[in-house]
């Protein structure tokens, strides 16, 4: 693994990713489909890839659904794919889980069906109350998650119960707009009893690990449109990584990105896997790309100038911005606009 823990450039690739790399390990929610709905063009990307030699894993932060569940619903969306090719933050919470406790331990499940069915499958014994007195809580979202749930969960925390979650994303993107995540819903139990949990997902650790070892990957490439989860995710483990505009980041986002959330490739969706990467090189007092050239300021602001694929502006752009010292959105947004980007 390349890693891109202090990258100042998006990277290049001389071939295309689907066969630069083994697997991809795909984020679901705004990569592959945003609610009910497939990506435009999604399935016909990741049909392309797998033509090419790359097998695909879908990794998600979700935890309501068995890997089942959302296979079948990626199949309805034209993705071809089994419960094994999907790695969920319940499977990593569950193993997380059995690094702390001993085998038949009783875990109360505060989450939906495919938390339990996770805790389930590593051994231990899913409670719904703390006059069980579980040994761990683990809490996980669920679109119907109840209040008196949730207040089992603290209670046993309380009691000393270890606290996991599987993922801590403060929002959840929808077809209705972004709504609060398993990260904001967590909170209550942390808040109630002033005891953080172990978090499971992106970008903590053991989803990775998980999808790693379930694929047995040895040259991964992360996709995923969260920069806080998905790329962070990445950039801890040395992983490369391609950020994809179908979701939650922005091209803003990307400019503006701290060392620990640069992507290695940037492309506007999963047809970024098809393509061979340019490489961005310093010319002129600044960064080129394709026939765009960026540069920073001397009066804190970036100047671009040039022509062709705006996503080669919006890589030069990167790497001017990547060298400046915390650049501000008011810096760089006219130099979007000009590649057309809000």
């Amino acid at each position: 693994m390349a890693g891109n823990a202090a990258r100042t450039a998006p990277r290049a690739c001389a071939e295309p990713l689907a066969s630069a790399y083994d697997v991809a390990l795909l984020d679901l929610d705004g990569v592959v489909y945003i609610g009910a709905s497939a990506v435009a063009g999604a399935a016909d990307s990741l049909a392309k890839a797998k033509a090419g030699g790359m097998r695909v894993a879908f990794v998600t932060n979700n935890a309501s659904r068995t890997p089942s569940a959302i296979a079948a619903q990626l199949a309805g969306l034209g993705v071809p794919a089994d419960a094994s090719d999907v790695i969920t933050s319940a499977q990593a919470g569950a193993r997380l889980l059995a690094e702390h406790l001993a085998p038949g331990a009783a875990v109360l499940v505060v989450g939906g069906t495919g938390l339990r069915a996770a805790v389930r499958e590593r051994g231990f014994r899913p409670v719904s109350v703390a006059s069980e007195r579980p040994a761990a809580v683990i809490e996980g979202y669920a679109p119907d998650l109840s209040y008196s749930l949730l207040t089992e969960g603290a209670l046993a925390v309380q009691a000393g119960a270890l606290f996991v979650v599987s993922n801590a994303d403060k929002t959840l993107p929808t077809a209705r707009g972004r709504q609060p995540g398993n990260g904001a819903m967590s909170r209550v139990i942390a808040t109630a009893t002033g005891q953080e949990p172990l978090v499971a997902g992106k970008p903590e650790r053991p989803l990775h690990a998980e999808a790693v070892a379930r694929t047995d990957a040895s040259r991964p490439l992360v996709v995923g449109d969260r920069l806080d989860t998905d790329i962070e995710g990445a950039v801890r483990v040395g992983a490369d990584s391609m950020l994809v505009f179908t979701g939650v980041a922005r091209p803003l986002d990307a400019v503006l990105a701290p060392p620990r959330q640069r992507p290695s490739y940037l492309a506007p969706d999963l047809s970024g896997l098809l393509v061979p990467h340019p490489q961005v090189v310093r010319a002129d007092g600044g960064y080129r790309c394709g026939a765009w050239h960026a540069r920073w300021q001397p009066s804190a602001r970036a100047v671009l100038s040039g022509d062709g694929d705006p996503m080669d502006g919006l890589r030069a752009l990167c790497a001017a911005a990547w060298s400046a010292d915390a650049p501000a959105a008011q810096a760089v947004a006219p130099a979007l606009a000009q590649l057309g980007f809000r």
